[in-house]
């Protein structure tokens, strides 16, 4: 390949990754034809807010630093971690992370991809990866767990994916927290933990996790949202302090 070719890139999976994927090439290379499909709408989202270290965030400024001053603009940034474990509290300082509604952070790579001139294709379902592949010069998969792309050249990647035994879910809470902050409550079928943050100044994630075998033993496998909402607000009543948690 000649340093003057003009390659056609497609990705597939418009998510963070996939984003910043295409802003990334597009600053290096920008004469070439950057494509991601996305399966969703611009905003179609799972979860909440998403969280940095201060050493990724650095990562971010030098590889792209228009992008980091937006983020770092909409940002939630604290250093202390807190462990809440037996009756115990335990604090510490000096991490330094921030959070981000992953909206917000997808408004933000978005309007980077189309000013640097990527191609944003969205509600595009690509079924035909080798169909894809075949108008491409060169085919990236960010279609996650799950990805398509991964499937069509499993023989070419030999993925090792293994399997474990854990269920979580991923909520919100009007609770600021001021701190990365974990909790580990133990339950007459097992272990439940949390591990929260804030990403602006109302909201706060808070993903509730457990092994299946907890899960199944709770009933939870047969819960409808509420009533999961429920069983999270009574477990982890004395850490949210009268606030409610919510689905996205």
């Amino acid at each position: 390949m000649g340093a003057t070719a003009k390659l056609r890139v497609a990705c597939v999976g418009g998510g963070p990754a996939g984003l910043y994927f295409g802003i990334l090439i597009k600053r290096r290379f920008p004469d070439w034809d950057v494509r991601i499909c996305e399966r969703n709408r611009p905003l179609d989202t799972f979860g909440w807010g998403v969280v940095f270290s201060d050493a990724t965030l650095e990562n971010l400024r030098c590889a792209d630093e228009p992008t980091h001053r937006e983020i770092t603009e909409a940002f939630a940034h604290w250093d202390d971690i807190e462990i809440h474990f037996a009756g115990r509290t335990m604090r510490s300082g000096g991490h330094g992370f921030c959070g981000i509604s992953r909206k917000r952070l997808l408004e933000i790579l978005q309007r980077r991809a189309v000013e640097l001139g990527v191609r944003l294709d969205f509600e595009t379902e690509v079924e035909d990866v080798a169909g894809l592949r075949a108008q491409c010069d060169l085919l990236v998969g960010a279609d996650g767990i799950n990805s398509r792309v991964r499937s069509a050249y499993a023989d070419r990647f030999a993925p090792s994916l293994d399997r474990r035994l854990c269920r979580f879910v991923w909520l919100g809470t009007t609770l600021p927290l001021d701190a990365f902050t974990f909790i580990f409550e133990r339950t007459e079928h097992g272990w439940f933990t949390v591990h929260a943050y804030r990403f602006d100044e109302e909201l706060s994630t808070f993903i509730v996790e457990c092994r299946e075998e907890t899960w199944l033993a709770h009933g939870l496998d047969s819960a409808g949202t509420q009533e999961t909402l429920s069983f999270c607000e009574s477990l982890f009543e004395p850490y949210l302090r009268g606030h409610q948690a919510m689905t996205a």
